[in-house]
């Protein structure tokens, strides 16, 4: 295969789809790997590098979306990209199309198929490609909190771990999966008074056995609970996640009022279209807007604050995907690893994620009709 490697797009975004390790990887398997000139310069991964790796590094964007076979991306491709999205081509990037009408109409239009890392899940409901920016995300999420809590930043002026005499703030974490679990875990360690909150008994009951900080209550996510325990919140972290489907909303408008003046909330979210009701996506360069009184941080794209860890925990997490694609082919793969299968969002312009489907109003086109043998 030909396999591209642009430059990401979006605001901030410093990560980039493929290491030089992986590039050789894909090299030595035979494939050809187009990378654009200076796409891992925000990841300290310079050209030569690449070169040294046996990848060809092309001076356009377009060098690197055109004629070839799959195009590698961290981040969905903006407005700006629609024009270079080919027929036939294979994406593999997240997407989070549930909040994504445009784009996947895009898409769609196109005749293109999309692979979202988010979407891969194995059959025990784990999310491999996303974990690990789920981690970042979660561990950047307490300390982002930390920060627009103080005062110069907008906050109430509030230490998060408080100090002898004076208490520490209220912290409530919503989801318990691979953000919440870690934001938990960070905002302990501050030592916040932490409250988290699932759906699910068995991932709070795994979160307090594998931690021995006093400071974590857990409880069942039921509405009116939530409700309450929100209104005495200082940092509200939305951890929420559905596979394919839009976040709900479990913050109310209601619930953001009823939080102390100057507080924040951050919500991870925000790629599924976010778990408050007040939340709307924002951007490194404009990280925070004020609601109902209250802090809102929602940048899209957390982990690319920190791309010399997460470029290299995203690449060890797909490689091993993509290298299958390439060497079987799409088809192939998607029969023998159902996890994969499970990726696919677009197949030749046929929406065939359910999940994402319904979040968008849409039919869903069955992807064993289009790929026959398939199982998911």
């Amino acid at each position: 295969m030909r396999v591209g490697v642009p430059r990401e797009t979006k605001d901030h975004e410093f990560r980039v789809a493929l290491t030089p390790a992986g590039a050789h990887e894909l090299a030595s398997a035979g494939h050809e790997v187009l990378v654009e000139t200076g796409a891992g310069a925000g990841s300290r991964l310079d050209d030569n590098v690449y070169r040294s790796a046996g990848a060809r590094i092309v001076p356009r964007a377009e060098d690197a979306w055109t004629g070839v076979d799959m195009v590698l991306k961290v981040k969905e491709p903006l407005e700006s990209e629609y024009g270079l999205l080919r027929p036939g081509a294979i994406l593999f990037t997240f997407l989070h199309l549930a909040g994504m009408p445009e784009l996947t109409e895009a898409l769609c239009s196109a005749g293109i198929t999309a692979l979202g890392y988010e979407t891969v899940e194995l059959r025990n409901g784990d999310l491999p490609l996303l974990a690990p920016m789920s981690e970042i995300a979660g561990r950047l999420a307490a300390q982002v909190a930390a920060h627009y809590l103080e005062q110069p930043a907008g906050g109430s002026g509030r230490l998060f771990g408080g100090v002898a005499g004076v208490p520490p703030a209220n912290v409530t974490v919503l989801g318990a999966g691979s953000a919440g679990r870690q934001a938990t875990v960070v905002a302990a360690a501050l030592g916040g008074n932490v409250t988290v909150f699932d759906r699910r008994v068995d991932r709070l009951r795994e979160l307090l056995v594998h931690q021995y900080v006093g400071n974590i209550v857990t409880g069942i996510a039921a509405p009116n609970v939530v409700g309450d325990v929100v209104a005495e919140s200082h940092v509200v972290i939305g951890a929420v996640l559905r596979p394919g489907e839009r976040a709900p909303r479990v913050v109310t408008r209601d619930m953001v009022q009823a939080m102390p003046d100057r507080s924040v909330i951050v919500d991870i979210s925000v790629d599924q279209g976010g778990c408050a009701e007040t939340t709307h996506a924002t951007t490194h360069t404009d990280p925070v807007y004020r609601e109902e009184g209250v802090l809102h941080y929602a940048v899209s794209n957390m982990p690319g604050a920190v791309p010399h860890t997460s470029t290299h925990a995203l690449c060890n997490a797909t490689l091993p995907y993509v290298l299958d694609v390439a060497n079987s082919g799409l088809e192939e793969a998607a029969r023998r690893d159902s996890a994969l299968a499970r990726g696919l969002n677009i197949v030749i312009g046929s929406l065939v994620n359910r999940a994402v489907a319904e979040s968008l109003g849409l039919e869903a086109e069955k992807l064993e009709r289009l790929i026959p043998g398939v199982a998911v």
